[in-house]
C-alpha cells in the first residue's frame, strides 16, 4: 500500500521512556559464549536497556505517552484515540491502549493494540493518521512500548543480544490543511512469517519452553537491507520528493549495518542519519519513535525538516513513512 497524504495532520508531542537498568555486552558475556567485540562487530549493540520485574508494556508506554502529551499541551480526555503497537502486550487482552489510557485519565477514550512487530510504529501511526484525517478523531495518540526481555531466551546469543525495552509515543492533531505527515508505504508477506516469531502460548506451534523469539538471522538481514531501500524509495516517489529532499534519516534500530546499508544504497550522508542502536538494542515497536525523540531533543531535528522513517520486521512486514516536522523548537527540552 502506497499513500500520499491529502489531508493535514501533523504532531503536536512526542516522548519516549526507557528502563532504568542499563545491560552491557560484558554483562552478558559473563553469562554466554559471546564478547563485546563480537556483538559490536555485527550489530553495533554496546548496551540495552532492561524492564524491572515490576515494569510491563503499559506502565513503559504511559511514561512515554504522559511526556508527548505534557508536550502537545492537550488533556487526555481531549484524545479521540490511541493506537498502541506492541509485540510484548501486558494480556493479550485487555488492550495495552486500554491500560494506557486508564493510566492518563483518558477514561472512555477508545484504544486497541497493533500487532506488526518491529513495524508497528508505522503502521499505528498510518492507522491514526487515517482516522484522523477523515474526520473520526481530532487528536490521537501513537505508543509503540515493548518489554522484549520477557520474549528472550537469555541462553541463546542469536537473539538476547539484539533485544532492549523501552518505549516512545507521538499526539497527532489534524491542522486543516496539507502538512505534517506526508506519505505512507507499508506491506506484509506472511511467506516469511517463520523466518522472525513468537509462537503464542499455548498454541500447537509453540515449544516446550517458552515461547520465545526465535530467528533465521542471515535471511532476516537479507530481507531487510533489501526492504528498508525499496520502501523508502517508493514512498518518496509517491509524495513526488527525491532523497536529496530528505534532512533527516530514522530508520529502525536493528542493527548499525543494515543502517548503514540503508543510507548508503539511498544516497544519504551519514550526518542525516540517526541512529542509537548501540545504547539501546532493538526495541522493535519502541525504537523510531525513541530515536525520533531523542533526535529532537539532541538539535537533530528542526522545524520544517523532511523526516524519512523505514521500519522491517517479524510478519514479515515493513513500512516507511515521510514527514514535515511541525514541533516548535520551543518545546525542546
Amino acid at each position: 500500500m502506497i499513500t500520499a497524504c491529502r489531508r493535514g495532520v501533523e504532531m503536536l508531542g512526542i516522548g519516549s521512556y526507557a528502563p532504568e537498568r542499563v545491560m552491557t555486552n560484558d554483562e552478558l558475556a559473563a553469562r554466554i559464549d559471546t564478547s563485546d567485540e563480537w556483538i559490536a562487530s555485527r550489530t553495533g549493540i554496546r548496551e540495552r536497556r532492561i524492564a524491572s520485574d515490576a515494569e510491563s508494556a503499559a506502565d513503559l508506554g504511559t511514561a512515554a505517552a504522559a511526556r508527548a502529551i505534557e508536550m502537545a499541551g492537550v488533556d487526555a480526555s481531549e484524545l479521540g484515540l490511541i493506537v498502541v503497537a506492541t509485540a510484548s502486550p501486558d494480556y493479550y487482552f485487555p488492550a495495552t491502549a486500554a491500560l494506557i489510557g486508564e493510566r492518563l485519565g483518558a477514561a472512555g477514550v477508545p484504544g486497541y493494540d497493533l500487532s506488526a512487530a518491529c513495524t508497528g510504529f508505522v503502521f499505528a501511526l498510518a492507522q491514526a493518521y487515517g482516522q484522523v484525517a477523515s474526520g473520526l478523531t481530532d487528536t490521537a495518540l501513537v505508543v509503540g512500548c515493548e518489554v522484549f526481555s520477557r520474549l528472550l531466551d537469555w541462553d541463546d546469543r542469536s537473539t538476547c543480544v539484539l533485544f532492549g525495552d523501552g518505549a516512545g509515543a507521538v499526539v497527532l492533531r489534524g491542522n486543516g490543511s496539507k502538512g505534517g505527515l506526508l506519505g505512507f508505504e507499508l506491506g506484509s508477506n506472511g511467506q516469511g512469517g517463520d523466518l522472525l516469531k513468537v509462537a503464542a502460548a499455548g498454541h500447537s506451534r509453540a515449544p516446550a519452553v517458552g515461547p520465545y523469539v526465535t530467528m533465521d538471522g542471515p535471511q532476516v538481514y537479507k530481507f531487510a537491507t533489501t526492504v528498508s531501500v525499496e520502501s523508502a524509495a517508493r514512498v518518496l516517489d509517491a509524495i513526488g520528493l527525491t532523497v536529496d529532499d530528505v534532512d533527516v534519516f530514522v530508520p529502525h534500530q536493528a542493527n548499525l549495518r543494515i543502517i548503514e546499508h540503508a543510507a548508503r544504497r539511498l544516497g544519504i550522508p551519514a550526518e542525516k542519519v540517526v541512529a542509537n542502536v548501540d545504547r539501546y538494542g532493538n526495541t522493535s515497536a519502541a525504537s523510531i519513535p525513541i530515536c525520533l525523540d531523542e533526535a529532537y531533543r539532541t538539535g537533530r531535528i528542526e522545524p520544517g525538516d523532511v523526516v524519512l522513517m523505514v521500519g522491517f520486521g517479524g510478519g514479515l512486514s515493513w513500512g516507511s513513512c515521510v514527514m514535515e516536522w511541525t514541533i516548535p523548537l520551543k518545546e525542546r527540552g
